[in-house]
Order: C-alpha cells, then sequence, then structure tokens
C-alpha cells in the first residue's frame, strides 16, 4: 500500500494536466495547418508590393495581402454597395503600361475625392473578381468601348482595401491571435505543473489554508502511510480529503470543511434510463469549493460520514438551513447588509 501511494497526488497531478495539455497542443497544430494551407501569415504580415509587375508574382505566389503606395488615383463614379451601404469607392491608377482598379473604403477615400495625388493602404489583390467585370461592363458601356477593348486595357488584378481590412478580416485576425496565443501560454503553464507539480492550481489554492508546499508534502506523506478511507479516487486521511480524478485534483483539510452533500443525475438517452451517478459537493473555508463527479452513491456516502464523524462542525446535507448557515459563516451576505444598512440611514 505504501509503495502505491507514494507521491500519488503529485503523479495524478502530472496525468491530469498531461491529459489536458493534448488539447492545446492539438489546437495550435490546426491553427499551423490552417497557415500552411491558406495565406493566414501573409494576412498577419501583408507582402510590400510596389508595381504592377509585384502584384502579379505576389498573387502567383500566394501572396495576396499587400502593403502599397499608390499614386494618382482617379474616382470612376463607382462605389461598391451591400445592404444599401456604401463598402468602397472604385479608382483607377497607371502602373507601368497598365490601369489598375482599386476599391478604397469610404474613409481614406473622404466618400469619393475626385483625385488622390497619393495613399498607402493595406489591400487584397483580387484577379478577374465578378465585380470587377461588372464595373469594367459598366465603364465600356459609358466610354462606348467594346468589353474586348477595355479589358485589354486594364489590368485583370484588382486592390480591394475592403476585403483586407473588412470587419470580418479584423475579427479573424483577433481570434486567430488571441486564441493562438491563449494555446501557447496554456501549454507553457501545463508544461510547468507536469515538471513541477506543488506549482499546479490545486497545491496553490491551498495558500489560503498555509504554505502550500508544506502542505502538499504532509498530504502526500499521510497518503503514502496509510489512507484511513480510500475509493477509486477519493481519500482520507487523518488531516486531508484527497480527489484525484479525471476531472481534478482538489486537496483540503478536513478542519477546513464547512458543508457537504450529494447530488444525483440520472443518465439517459431518449426514453431509455442506463444509470445514476452522484457527486458529492464541499464547501470549505475561504470560499473553497470541490465537486467530485461520477461516483456510486455507496462510495460518497462512506466519505460523507467519515468526514462528519472526523469534523462535528460539518453541515451534512443539502437544504435551505444548511444554505444559509453556510452564507453566513462565508460572509456572503455581508456586503449586501452592509450596503443596506447605509441604505437605511440615508431613507
Amino acid at each position: 500500500m505504501k509503495e502505491n501511494f507514494e507521491h500519488y497526488i503529485s503523479r495524478s497531478i502530472r496525468s491530469f494536466y498531461q491529459h489536458r495539455i493534448v488539447s492545446p497542443i492539438i489546437f495550435l497544430a490546426i491553427l499551423a495547418l490552417l497557415a500552411f494551407f491558406y495565406p493566414v501569415s501573409n494576412l498577419m504580415r501583408p507582402a510590400s508590393a510596389s508595381g504592377e509587375d509585384d502584384i502579379e508574382k505576389l498573387y502567383q505566389d500566394n501572396d495576396r495581402y499587400i502593403e502599397i503606395t499608390l499614386k494618382d488615383l482617379y474616382f470612376t463614379g463607382y462605389t461598391k454597395r451591400w445592404l444599401d451601404s456604401t463598402v468602397g469607392y472604385y479608382y483607377y491608377t497607371v502602373m507601368g503600361d497598365d490601369c489598375i482598379m482599386v476599391l478604397l473604403n469610404p474613409d481614406d477615400s473622404q466618400q469619393g475625392l475626385p483625385t488622390i495625388d497619393k495613399i498607402m493602404i493595406r489591400g487584397k489583390i483580387l484577379y478577374n473578381s465578378h465585380a470587377m467585370s461588372k464595373l469594367l461592363l459598366y465603364l465600356s458601356e459609358d466610354l462606348a468601348w467594346s468589353q474586348n477593348g477595355i479589358t485589354s486595357t486594364i489590368s485583370p488584378y484588382m486592390i480591394s482595401q475592403p476585403d483586407a481590412t473588412d470587419l470580418a478580416t479584423t475579427l479573424f485576425k483577433l481570434v486567430y491571435i488571441l486564441s493562438g496565443l491563449y494555446a501557447f501560454i496554456s501549454i507553457i503553464r501545463y508544461a510547468i505543473y507536469i515538471a513541477f507539480p506543488v506549482l499546479s492550481v490545486p497545491v496553490q489554492r491551498l495558500r489560503c489554508y498555509g504554505k502550500p508546499r508544506e502542505i502538499l508534502a504532509e498530504a502526500e506523506e499521510e497518503l503514502a502511510t496509510l489512507p484511513q478511507l480510500a475509493t477509486e479516487d477519493m481519500f482520507i486521511t487523518e488531516h486531508y480529503f484527497i480527489e484525484t480524478s479525471n476531472y481534478g485534483v482538489a486537496i483540503v483539510p478536513i478542519s477546513q470543511i464547512i458543508w457537504i452533500y450529494k447530488y444525483s443525475t440520472l443518465h439517459k438517452f431518449l426514453w431509455h434510463h442506463f444509470s445514476i451517478s452522484y457527486t458529492l459537493h464541499i464547501t470549505a473555508a475561504k470560499r473553497q469549493y470541490i465537486h467530485c463527479p461520477k461516483n456510486i452513491k455507496s462510495d460518497i456516502d462512506g466519505i460523507m460520514d467519515y468526514l462528519a464523524e472526523a469534523n462535528h462542525d460539518i453541515l451534512v446535507g443539502f437544504n435551505e438551513a444548511n444554505r444559509l448557515k453556510v452564507e453566513e459563516i462565508q460572509g456572503d451576505l455581508a456586503p449586501f447588509k452592509k450596503f443596506w444598512a447605509f441604505l437605511s440611514k440615508k431613507v
């Protein structure tokens, strides 16, 4: 028995976070694959372009998002609209021997200035887009040209500023960066907890009862010596209640436990009832709450009986009287009482 429970809590903490670290690793791998198959990195850091040749080469290299300085832009008289709102204004400019269409945001174009001498934008390269085809059709009618004639004069590439700066693109970038950062930080945190269990959340939350390292060492020693009561994932030693399940690891001094009760859950699918599982709820001093889900009734009843015997101040069972008593002990209503007293004085 002693050998089996040697450093059992630390090993359980390591096992718990070894399982948890898998999800952020998989998520980061998905983000990496997304960046590999789609121009995500280019979206985050647009390429620099200077001329029509650069635009064509960047597009062929799958670099669709660019930063470019444009000169001598002329308003075509056409706008792009969506849901009765103006998305952008179509301009044209000359690069080398080609004329290129540019779609600018309403703010940057100042709602359609006739000419713009110079502007630096972040845009997306579009090639033979449907909007471009419609625009060329309208321009050919205005200029009394054939569509083939105007198509041969204007480059098939267009630079769209709204496509690189719209709300959907901005939200995608924000979610991509924040979720990737969260996954990366989670991996670092879990790796630290695996290497140093004493730094993990289940141990550090014991700080309100004393020194976490000393409490962990004492609980480990008591569990390794001989637990006074043991189920599959719950243990009681001389001074501690310990949980080491797939749902988490928890340590709480028995002397700090205020309230215990069990909660039953009926597991069913459609009209078929499969089983009933029980969750042990523990409320401890300093607003510490522990839940031990999916246990059998006999295990939880045994734990509750032993805890109630070990600490006669523990409230047992869920009822309104116990709930109000816990609120009073924890001081949960104290701020409201002070506020009500303050209002009463004012009245």
